[in-house]
């Protein structure tokens, strides 16, 4: 049996192989990718439709005994039980970090040649379903977006796809799964391009937008043409709302900038905690205590948008203490107020503690009450008529735009998810003006910002790419002849004799550098040998002006080199000597990098 299995095994294995050379003489490349991109684009919308349903099956489940008119303990319970499952099966099952998904996918299209793990196929669905099915405060946007590219990573290695072409099969993974949850081919695209920093050349923009295509087609088949939220705009957006809207547009900004400053605060809080079970017990108090007291953090906050959206403002206090005031305007104002200032701490608490999520839908959800706090404030207090519905809408936009630095994503994602295009011209005013007010404070978006801390990060700016896709290592000389300090000038003139370079490291016994000796400022008596016994190595070395540490970034070696004005520096371990780099060598394959990186 054994026997007959290998066989088959073996089988399956050469007949693959023979498929993938047949491809490659009778399949062109650009077509394949265009097929696989359809083939990627089924897999990660039928993804999406899992996890959508997975996580509406649990929550529903859970939330269907719960009460409108009072406070629920229940509150309390879920979340930390989510939670606690979601760490176990990380830790036991998977014993793999896969929380912040859409910054290891960064990371790996920056420093691993997009190449994902096989199980990031299913583990981010399977984690994410249970945090946020029980009450997690995150979304599913960033776990399907893992998923997608792992999908997509997985089936371009199976093919044996080039790292240009894996790069591509990883954005359209990571288009289709945001197309197939959101219903949104196009936010899809723009997420790849401008969020996961995809370049847009002839050669990926078919394949993107087929699977985006193909990942919200499988969405329509099976839930339906209708938006993710319904809106109907009742108030036609006049001019003289403009003014309101500009203001909308920074406010928006501000509120990003506290959404990603909060953040990024509370995960260094939690990541400076060692004990995965101490950062559980804190996280789920804290997530916990703020659902109870603001029930519209649970999930995704996917209700509370919608009853905005419908005008239906009094549901926002559903299930809450505050349930008898609901029909108070200005509980109502600060109890929105107060959603807006602690999402972003039950969506960090939650991850912080372990449970699994993305920032996608807290943004939004973020975005959808700062638009309505500040259209619902404004009435109160100045007696005007702003349209609350539209203004949430437009915060939707303003915010997500901000956070992800994404203004296009934010604006097309924003009307392809309620249907309100109608609103475009203030939907592009308050993307714009929200992106550009907090790219005053913050250069990087929530994802990007810890990878360009580390330098590790891919843009689009082609230099700072090419930059980052090389590695130190790859450009090290080491037939560099080494010399000893105590070797006098006879022993120093053999060497040259034998060595094709005209410089030498001075190393200890331990390897250590202790300087260098450059040709030129021997010439002058390496033919004298009346000197041959009299002077040392230790005499006519030189320090080098500088040294490279080998974890040394590229962009920071080259600015020691436009510093130093050398042409050859030594590289160094923690002192130990490794190697010369050299700017021809890095030239060079700069040049090689950049042709692979730009080609069409």
């Amino acid at each position: 049996m054994t026997q007959k299995l290998h066989n088959i095994t073996n089988a399956i294995h050469e007949g693959f192989l023979g498929a993938l050379l047949w491809r490659e003489k009778h399949v062109k490349e650009r077509t394949f990718v265009v097929i696989l991109a359809l083939i990627v684009g089924l897999f990660g919308g039928f993804a999406a439709l899992i996890l959508k349903g997975l996580i509406h099956l649990i929550s529903a489940t859970l939330t269907s005994y719960l009460t409108v008119d009072s406070g629920n303990i229940l509150f309390f319970i879920y979340p930390a039980l989510g939670i606690l499952v979601t760490v176990l099966f990380v830790k036991y099952v998977v014993r793999h970090n896969i929380s912040h998904g859409v910054t290891r996918v960064l990371y790996a299209i920056s420093q691993n040649k997009s190449r994902l793990k096989r199980h990031n196929m299913y583990s981010s669905m399977i984690a994410s379903s249970i945090t946020i099915g029980f009450g997690g405060s995150v979304g599913a946007e960033g776990p399907i977006v893992y998923t997608g590219a792992a999908i997509g990573s997985t089936i371009g290695q199976m093919f044996r796809m080039s790292p240009r072409v894996l790069m591509i099969m990883v954005g359209c993974g990571a288009a289709a799964g945001i197309a197939g949850i959101f219903k949104a081919p196009i936010a899809g695209m723009l997420f790849t391009i401008e969020v996961l920093m995809v370049d847009l050349t002839s050669v990926s923009i078919m394949p993107l937008l087929i699977s985006s295509i193909t990942g919200a087609v499988v969405a329509y088949v099976f839930t339906g043409y209708d938006a993710e939220f319904y809106f109907l705009q009742s108030e036609v957006f006049v001019t003289s709302r403009i003014p309101y809207v500009v203001l909308l547009g920074v406010f928006c900004g501000l509120v990003s900038l506290y959404f990603t400053r909060v953040m990024n605060m509370m995960e260094n809080f939690f990541g400076r905690m060692k004990n995965i079970w101490l950062k559980m017990l804190i996280g789920c108090g804290i997530l916990s205590c703020l659902i109870f007291l603001f029930p519209p953090l649970y999930g995704e906050g996917y209700g509370a948008i919608i009853s905005l959206l419908s005008g239906n403002t009094a549901a926002i206090m559903d299930g809450s203490l505050f349930y008898s005031d609901r029909e108070t305007v200005w509980v109502i104002s600060v109890f929105i107020g107060m959603i807006i200032l602690t999402k972003v701490i039950a969506t960090s608490s939650t991850t912080g503690a372990g449970g699994v999520g993305g920032t996608f839908a807290p943004s939004l959800f973020v975005g959808c009450m700062a638009g309505f706090f500040f259209a619902y404030t404004i009435n109160a207090a100045f007696g005007m008529d702003l349209s609350v519905k539209n203004f949430a809408l437009l915060g939707m936009a303003g915010v997500m735009s901000g956070v992800m630095h994404a203004p296009l994503m934010g604006l097309f994602l924003t009307a392809e998810l309620t249907g309100g295009f109608e609103l475009f011209l203030p939907l592009l005013i308050v993307a714009a003006l929200s992106y550009g007010t907090i790219k005053m404070f913050e250069p990087y978006s929530i994802y990007a910002m810890r990878l360009a801390q580390r330098g590790e990060l891919l843009t689009h700016h082609k230099d700072k790419a090419v930059l980052t896709l090389l590695k130190i290592d790859n450009v090290i000389e080491s037939d560099f002849l080494p010399v000893r300090p105590e070797m006098d000038l006879r022993e120093m003139v053999k060497v040259i004799s034998q060595s094709n370079r005209n410089l030498f490291p001075v190393l200890d016994k331990e390897g250590m550098l202790l300087g260098v000796v450059q040709l030129d400022d021997i010439r002058n008596i390496m033919f004298r040998p009346d000197l041959y016994r009299r002077m040392y190595v230790d005499k006519f070395m030189s320090m080098p002006p500088a040294k490279i540490e080998i974890g040394d970034s590229m962009e920071c070696v080259m600015k020691t080199f436009d510093d130093t004005g050398a042409w050859n520096l030594p590289v160094v371990d923690h002192g130990k000597y490794v190697g010369f780099v050299s700017k021809s060598k890095i030239f060079n394959s700069y040049r090689r990098v950049l042709r692979h990186y730009s080609e069409d």
